[in-house]
């Protein structure tokens, strides 16, 4: 006869309601931020190919968006913009007129209560496609500061409650501070885009931000996959320069750099569960090789798990509704 040991871990998985009262991580729908890619136009409606489920918005049409997915529970959006024209110096980025300039109020009018955060970084608007300015075929990091804190500043001008810079350029985050403060936005917090990967999963957001790079790659400024201590150096000098949540992207291919984040530093933790992420679960759903609510549910309650306290993604409102169900 086995001597089984008294220690027996599966007598608190015998039931659902069992599993729950012991769960360690708690993925809820408040962790959440969703994604909204705006355009000018109105009426429009355009669906991302690369994306299913998730469309380019004429700016008429957010009032509508926004009120589901605040009805939904979730507490903020994330804005990117879709000029209708782009120069060098991405002007539309900082242009009062701008396409987000113009998006945030519409939706603060709408859902007051709604959380609206604006991605700052110039790559949607460039010709180029590059997320700084452009000297002699290389992003000038110093010029292109001065545009990004103009950019961040007219957000926030037209109402956005929090600004994210996602440019990775050095010093970006004291710049932004600095311009926020001295226009009397002390108040406005920066969710930072610390540790920014050159990653293949940005695919489908570059078709749907229209904003891929007409030359070259990011790599001189995107952070090298291969690096985790290098990330921790980003993060800190992001909080010293004024941040006041810290972000890692993509996610799910790099939860060990959310878990160092979380465990070297006390800061908020936010994580971006990217397009490519998103792409590969709906493609794989569509022909049916795997179940999308358990695989999307499983993967956001990873990244909560490896240490995020936020988790951008665009599957939120379907996340949303399947936490609902229970």
């Amino acid at each position: 006869m086995v001597d089984f040991p008294q220690l027996r871990l599966r007598r608190l998985r015998r039931g659902e309601r069992l599993r729950r009262m012991v769960r360690e991580t708690d993925l809820g729908v408040k962790d959440l931020i969703y994604p909204l890619f705006v355009a000018h136009g109105r009426g429009a409606k355009r669906e991302i190919g690369s994306m299913p489920g998730l469309f380019q918005l004429s700016v008429d049409l957010l009032p509508q968006e926004a009120e589901e997915v605040a009805g939904l529970g979730i507490p903020a959006v994330i804005l990117f913009g879709i000029p209708e024209t782009k120069d060098e110096l991405g002007t539309g980025a900082y242009d009062a007129r701008g396409i987000i300039q113009q998006a945030v109020p519409i939706i603060k009018q709408a859902v007051p209560e709604l959380i609206v955060v604006t991605d700052v970084c110039l790559c949607e608007y460039t010709s180029h496609g590059h997320c700084g300015v452009v000297v002699d075929g290389q992003v000038d990091n110093d010029k292109t500061l001065e545009l990004l804190a103009a950019t961040a500043t007219s957000q926030v001008e037209a109402g956005a409650d929090m600004v994210a810079p996602s440019d990775m350029m050095d010093g970006r985050v004291k710049a932004i501070r600095a311009a926020l403060d001295g226009g009397g936005f002390q108040a406005i917090p920066i969710m930072s885009y610390a540790a920014k990967y050159a990653s293949y999963f940005y695919g489908p957001f570059r078709e749907a931000a229209e904003s891929a790079p007409q030359f070259g790659d990011r790599r001189s400024y995107q952070m090298d996959p291969a690096n985790v201590r290098e990330a921790l150096r980003e993060v800190e000098q992001d909080i010293a320069e004024g941040a006041d949540i810290v972000m890692v992207k993509p996610a799910l291919a790099y939860l060990d750099v959310i878990r160092k984040v979380r465990d070297s530093f006390n800061h908020p933790v936010a994580a971006f569960n990217v397009s490519g992420e998103y792409a590969m679960v709906k493609a794989a759903a569509q022909r049916g090789w795997l179940d999308e609510r358990g695989l999307t549910l499983e993967i956001l309650t990873a990244i909560k798990r490896a240490g995020a306290d936020l988790i951008i993604s665009y599957h939120a409102k379907e996340a949303a509704r399947w936490l609902a169900d229970g």
